[in-house]
């Protein structure tokens, strides 16, 4: 090999070095996120804070197994990929996010990254988060801030040797691709229906079908998943083609179907802790939001 052969070489595998290595800290460096973001001891901020963690539905993974109405965690959820324990989000400097700050309530949710810049495991439905807007994010900072610290260490996640967090870069970037275009919505009350169903509720975690490495199918929305041996229902447009938006509403509120029959599973959770304290403005939203394809009441 003559040597103006080898230099070619040598800065072809440069060149390829320094695109990996541009890759490679793409994908591993925690996105940016506002550094003036703020916290707030506001009650305003506090109380809407208080709204959205149960809008979102929180307290049914983050209860405490001793003291169901703390976030101390603990609560197993066994998957087809190991099992997930909920962490404690009390505002414990040591088991729990006392030491967070503003950054770090916009990383984990909205990013699923750690504040050393870790990664969470999509049993913290973080691509749901994604698109909440920062406001909400840091009101929903604030309120666990607010809350009384409990001291709860919680087990780490067993997973298979070859399921690790830095698998989930690759399971990201598999999602990411995956992802379809959601429609939007010029109504206020469906748009504001689809952003607590899609984001702040993430109803597609559940009620959405996933692939064989758990991505969600994202062109068979709301259309029924089977989790463990559970089955949850289809909540898209074929499955309520005969709900109106009151019998939504009134499923939302006590867990009735139109048929008379009620919710069962882990639905009943949702309803209790969830859809049932909601403002009735948020519940009309949801209501409209997924009965949209029916044309009468």
């Amino acid at each position: 090999m003559t040597q103006f052969a080898r230099s070619k070489v040598e800065l072809l595998l440069i060149g390829i070095f320094f695109v990996l290595l541009l890759v490679s800290l793409l994908l591993f460096l925690p996105p940016s996120v506002s550094g003036s973001a703020q916290l707030s001891e506001s009650e305003e901020a506090i109380e809407r804070g208080k709204y959205l963690v149960i809008a979102g539905g929180c307290i049914s993974c983050h209860r405490g197994e001793d003291e169901e109405e703390s976030f101390a965690g603990g609560l197993a959820l066994v998957s087809d990929f190991g099992t997930f324990y909920a962490p404690n989000i009390t505002p414990d400097m040591e088991t729990g996010i006392g030491s967070w700050e503003a950054k770090d309530f916009l990383l984990a949710l909205q990013h699923g990254r750690k504040p050393g810049g870790g990664f969470y495991y999509p049993a913290f439905p973080y691509r749901a988060y994604a698109g909440l807007r920062d406001e909400d994010v840091l009101d929903i900072g604030s309120y666990l801030m607010s809350l009384e610290p409990q001291r709860n260490a919680v087990s780490e996640a067993e997973t298979p040797v070859w399921l690790n967090r830095w698998a989930m870069v690759g399971w990201n970037l598999l999602a990411d691709i995956s992802e379809a275009d959601t429609e939007t919505f010029d109504d206020e009350l469906v748009a504001r229906g689809a952003y607590i169903a899609r984001n702040l509720g993430h109803c597609s975690e559940c009620h959405t079908p996933r692939n064989a490495v758990g991505i969600l199918d994202a062109n068979r929305e709301f259309a029924g998943a089977t989790l463990g041996e559970e089955v949850i229902e289809a909540i898209d447009a074929e499955a309520l083609s005969e709900w109106t938006t009151n019998n939504f509403d009134l499923f939302m509120l006590i867990g009735m179907k139109p048929d008379g029959e009620f919710a069962g599973g882990d639905m009943n959770d949702v309803i209790e802790h969830n859809t049932s304290k909601i403002s009735d403005e948020d519940r009309d939203a949801l209501a409209a939001f997924f009965t949209r394809h029916n044309q009468s009441e």
